[in-house]
């Protein structure tokens, strides 16, 4: 199974979409800087006995995709709109193409084998003290025949 293969498209979305300054394949050490970040990581991988077989394990991969946007900005009324408005738009595309061209199965949408694709929203503090309003991004895909079973 090729995570990186998988992570492309899922960072080309938001790069197309236009919403972000930067668009990172990791999560970062330090602080994103202004305006609004992207960062994808996996988090989980396991498999599904639901959908594997006697021959081939059908795995869930859970991607990470966090939006950051500075804290102290103003108006401070704007920053959840902003974020919510770039998750949307990331959400709509990952519905639209839930194969990710063709790289896995399916985005798990609706949580068959597992917690749905959702969003949540949270804070990131950098040791310098850089304060981040993010939004994470729960993106479980299943993979099918990622691992062979043999005797």
């Amino acid at each position: 199974m090729d995570t990186a293969a998988i992570l492309t498209p899922i960072l080309a979305h938001a790069m197309t979409s236009g919403r972000f300054e930067r668009v990172n394949g990791h999560e970062p050490l330090n602080p994103p800087g202004n305006g609004l970040t992207l960062a994808a990581w996996s988090d989980y991988i396991g498999p599904v006995p639901s959908t594997s077989g006697l021959a081939a394990t059908t795995a869930r991969v859970v991607f990470m995709v966090r939006v950051y946007s500075p804290a102290m900005q103003l108006p401070q009324d704007n920053i959840d709109p902003n974020l919510d408005a770039a998750v949307d738009a990331l959400l709509t595309a990952y519905s639209g193409d839930f194969e990710l061209g063709g790289q896995v199965r399916n985005i798990d949408l609706l949580g068959q084998a597992g917690t749905a694709m959702s969003a949540q929203a949270g804070w990131v503090t950098y040791p310098d003290g850089a304060f981040f309003r993010t939004k994470t991004i729960t993106l479980p895909v299943l993979v099918n025949d990622a691992w062979t079973q043999s005797a």
